[in-house]
């Protein structure tokens, strides 16, 4: 769907209704909730013409407690996404005995934290680096696993954001061929942060238009299939614009008390530099 054509289709308000979302307390909590997500997907479907089938949704535990995991759990939810890695990985511990629930892992990565990663992780995606490619790879292949992985697109222009600038894409799926542990399964970006639903429609266009032109020219072993785009503000958008995953916490778990540039670090407030 073209961004002339869907502009009308979504409400205007969007990253100005934090609040809006309880905190989700029960099991029955959390089942109406995870229901009140999907009719909003089916329904952006219907408006886009697609399957609600093709897109996937991403619970994001980040900041809950694992008594409130588990009651998601048992409402349904057996794929959760969290921004910071040490977070992650002690939930991953805790709730062990859960064999089916899997973790990916969707913000920022610092090449010491990489073996975590390796050790746990269901899928990475936030990749935006070839030495976070390294210190995966050679995590990855001392534990005898492959993971699967996103490559981070900043569709945005914000300096402040992590992410490969969308001319950078190519050459860097060209370079990730010599890494056998990885497997691309598709991008990953955030949109702007904004009320206006235009500028935010724009970097999902952005990132469509990008690995449709990318997918005909992908490396073999490259797959670009996937467009992981959208959170509890602004999914329904990503939605006409072919967001195959989605990322949704507050919308789920309820508002958060921590500001979002807390587990969506600047690149200034990262203490390990870019590279």
């Amino acid at each position: 769907m073209s961004n002339t054509e869907s502009q009308s289709l979504t409400p205007p308000t969007l990253h100005d209704q934090h609040g809006r979302w309880p905190r989700a307390e029960s099991v029955e909590d959390f089942q109406r909730n995870l229901a009140a997500v999907h009719e909003r997907i089916a329904a952006a479907c219907q408006r886009a013409g697609r399957d609600p089938a093709g897109v996937c949704l991403l619970p994001v535990s980040k900041t809950v407690d694992e008594e409130r995991i588990r009651m998601s759990y048992a409402a349904g939810c057996r794929l959760l996404g969290e921004n910071k890695v040490q977070e992650a990985y002690r939930k991953w511990n805790a709730m062990a005995d859960l064999a089916d629930l899997r973790w990916s892992v969707i913000g920022h990565l610092q090449t010491n934290k990489a073996k975590l990663v390796a050790r746990f992780a269901a899928e990475f995606q936030a990749l935006d680096s070839l030495r976070v490619a390294e210190a995966l790879e050679r995590r990855l292949q001392a534990e005898g696993r492959v993971l699967d992985v996103f490559v981070q697109v900043n569709t945005s222009g914000e300096s402040s954001k992590y992410g490969l600038p969308p001319e950078e894409v190519a050459a860097f799926l060209q370079s990730l061929r010599a890494f056998s542990a990885l497997r691309v399964r598709g991008f990953m970006t955030l949109a702007l942060l904004s009320a206006d639903a235009a500028r935010v429609r724009q970097c999902f266009v952005r990132l469509r238009e990008l690995r449709d032109r990318l997918r005909q020219e992908a490396p073999d072993g490259i797959i670009l299939d996937e467009l992981s785009m959208g959170m509890s503000g602004d999914y329904e958008i990503a939605i006409e614009e072919g967001a195959t995953i989605v990322r949704v916490g507050q919308a789920i778990y309820g508002a958060r008390s921590t500001p979002d540039a807390h587990y969506w670090p600047t690149v200034a407030e990262e203490e390990e530099p870019r590279s």
